[in-house]
């Protein structure tokens, strides 16, 4: 079924910064459940708590699949260091599930890879545009508004003088 598409053209409601955290796994060797299925459940978990806690600083999220055997996860952040503090906080899901996650890397011998990357983005240089879709991404993490409340280009919408 999935979520009604909204007709026209809409742009999420982001007037500040937001940091964008990617992260994810590929299964290198699919047989080898032991090294990836407890990494793979690892993550409902984490969101799960996020989710529920507001002050997490965590707006949203989408679960995606890439290439053969990848799994990716987009978050949507207020701030690089409420992401921060997550990662560190010894009472949260994070902390116990890295740490195993380590070892079964280590022990895993390539089983499953890693990766993560982190983009923070100040005000005024991220804009996005949805066109008859259901929310998604950013809008999805803070909802939409019609694009000609921000600007109909995204030369406006990104608050370049001149282009």
């Amino acid at each position: 079924m999935g979520a009604k598409p909204i007709a026209g053209r809409m742009t999420a409601d982001a007037e500040g910064g937001v940091t964008v955290f990617m992260i994810g796994m590929r299964i290198n060797r699919l047989r080898s459940l032991r090294s990836w299925w407890p990494v793979f459940r690892a993550m409902p978990r984490m969101l799960r708590e996020l989710s529920r806690d507001k002050e997490s600083g965590m707006m949203g999220y989408h679960l995606l699949f890439g290439p053969p055997r990848v799994i990716y996860l987009v978050q949507y952040w207020e701030s690089h260091e409420k992401l921060l503090a997550y990662a560190v906080d010894q009472d949260k899901e994070h902390r116990p599930a890295w740490a195993a996650f380590n070892r079964r890397l280590r022990e895993g011998r390539g089983k499953v890879g890693f990766w993560h990357e982190t983009f923070v983005v100040p005000a005024g240089a991220h804009e996005s545009v949805y066109i008859n879709m259901p929310e998604f991404g950013l809008a999805k993490a803070l909802g939409v508004i019609p694009v000609g409340r921000r600007g109909d280009r995204a030369a406006d919408r990104l608050n370049l003088k001149g282009a």
